[in-house]
């Protein structure tokens, strides 16, 4: 096993199951202790960004845990980094789109700081329903930029977020 590859194992055992969190049957990926530990939280950035490499302009990042991986890969490529926010947090006008979930209806924001064209990847922490990523994909569209890719830290296979997505340049560095 080479060194990137033996330091996304050990990214990947870092990942803690916590189950019943944040309700009854939820098992949570709490990634805190992989951010913790500067080779893992580097690998896995690395991998987030490598298939993407010379595609993309502007990373953009999903609230909130997406924040953390989209800023240290805007950092490594030396790309810009765009915040898709939860609706009212940004504090200019913002370009919004809704999706439904499983109880109700949410909002994703972004401001327009980046040329129409520009080429985006989006990064956020886990793929599960794929509702979050389909909303910011329309986003995108409707701001005039061009989805590079999506790249996710972790998938849940069984939950159909990869099919809601139906984006084929999907990469993501860990499954369950």
């Amino acid at each position: 096993m080479n060194d990137g590859a033996a330091q996304l194992a050990r990214a990947e055992s870092l990942i803690l199951e916590v189950p019943d969190h944040p309700a009854a049957g939820i098992v949570f990926r709490d990634i805190t202790p992989l951010l913790a530990d500067g080779p893992a939280f580097r690998a896995t950035v690395d991998a987030l960004i490598a298939p993407f490499a010379g595609t993309f302009d502007v990373v953009a990042g999903l609230e909130a845990r997406g924040f953390l991986f989209a800023s240290a890969a805007a950092y490594a490529s030396g790309a810009g980094l765009m915040p898709i926010r939860k609706a009212g947090k940004l504090p200019r006008p913002a370009a919004k789109v809704d999706y439904s979930l499983e109880y109700g209806v949410a909002v994703v924001e972004a401001h327009a700081d980046f040329p129409r064209g520009s080429r985006v990847l989006l990064i956020d922490d886990v793929l599960a329903t794929g509702g979050t990523l389909v909303a910011a994909h329309s986003l995108m569209r409707e701001l005039g930029y061009e989805v590079a890719g999506t790249s996710v830290l972790f998938e849940i296979d069984d939950l159909g977020g990869r099919d809601a997505l139906n984006d084929p340049k999907l990469h993501t560095v860990f499954h369950s």
